[in-house]
């Protein structure tokens, strides 16, 4: 998972292309959900936690918190991202590999 990051400039641009009153006075039945892919139970599964987050003390180097918190309000949520994302990448990269011998 990956953080996408803009600047207010390129915000307030997408704001001014979004017509927002239409969007308001849109009904739920005439969004078009059909271009939105299908979600496997593989997605599903990373995405439910395993139990309540564990408050922790955590020692950084001054710059990695001052990038994080400079993206604003949930710098924490992407701390653990970033983590989620490292644990699942090392689960990848150390999974046993299935041997290509077969039975005599």
């Amino acid at each position: 998972m990956s953080v996408k990051t803009f600047t207010l400039d390129q915000i307030r641009r997408m704001r001014d292309r979004t017509n927002v009153e239409r969007l308001r006075r849109m009904k739920d039945e005439d969004i078009d959900f059909s271009d939105i892919p299908k979600l496997s139970e593989e997605f599903i599964r990373g995405m439910v936690r395993v139990g309540p987050k564990v408050p922790v003390s955590l020692r950084v180097d001054p710059d990695v918190m001052a990038w994080f918190k400079r993206h604003g309000r949930g710098y924490q949520t992407r701390i653990n991202a970033v983590l989620r994302a490292y644990v699942s990448a090392q689960k990848a990269a150390h999974k046993p590999k299935k041997s290509a011998r077969r039975a005599a």
